[in-house]
């Protein structure tokens, strides 16, 4: 059985603690405790850290930089935000962070466990609470699409992708065919073919063009110039 090590970061001792109590039935987890004055990268990098649970309320803008901060520096390590006040503006803030997810802490022992185990596997659960209300989705494309026209975007957002996954997107940008990119990652192209789907779930697109076209301009990956 393959651990998970998480770490959580948390500011009350309570919630941490009984946090502590409900997940640590889980046998594959490891859970590691990251006390608020410590050094974040210090810790992640000691302890293998595969999953972050980390509070938002540092205040809210010091916990959306250290998200910034761990996804910069550890691109493994999945982070997930805690909130005590889940709110459309935090999703959104959070989003833009590369986040793997945002939960109320609200939430239920058991999807807490499902978003942890998703998150693992290099999963985006965030992707669900922004599709999961059609006026939250609107608003977050309709800021999203404003800022890019913009030009507001001061930094590259985070690719809610996989390394394989961008890794395809970029073969099939560069006019590669299903068959041709099987063929250059010595994988099934059925194999492509689930990996073409996660796309354009994960990033809500109509189709491959679409998927591509959303890359580009977030600078998630390149063209090749013919």
């Amino acid at each position: 059985m393959n651990q998970i090590t998480i770490g959580i970061m948390d500011g009350s001792e309570i919630f941490k603690a009984g946090l502590y109590q409900k997940l640590s039935t889980q046998r594959d987890f490891r859970l590691m405790d990251c006390d608020a004055d410590s050094e974040l990268t210090q810790f992640i990098d000691a302890n293998s850290i595969d999953v972050l649970l980390l509070d938002i309320g540092y205040p809210i803008s010091k916990g959306l930089d250290l998200s910034r901060t761990i996804l910069h520096h550890y691109p493994n390590t999945r982070v997930i935000v805690l909130s005590s006040h889940f709110s459309n503006e935090e999703l959104f803030e959070t989003l833009k962070t590369g986040a793997a997810a945002y939960i109320d802490k609200r939430t239920s022992t058991e999807d807490f466990i499902r978003i942890i185990r998703r998150a693992s596997r290099g999963e985006y659960p965030i992707n669900d609470s922004v599709i999961a209300k059609p006026e939250i989705a609107d608003r977050v494309i309709r800021q999203f699409q404003e800022m890019a026209s913009m030009g507001l975007f001061k930094e590259k957002l985070m690719a809610p992708l996989t390394n394989r996954e961008l890794q395809i997107l970029s073969y099939i940008a560069n006019g590669n065919t299903n068959k041709q990119v099987a063929h250059k990652l010595y994988i099934s192209q059925q194999t492509i073919k689930n990996h073409v789907s996660a796309i354009l779930r994960k990033l809500n697109a109509n189709d491959r063009a679409h998927a591509v076209a959303l890359a580009i301009r977030n600078q998630w990956i390149t063209v090749d110039e013919k």
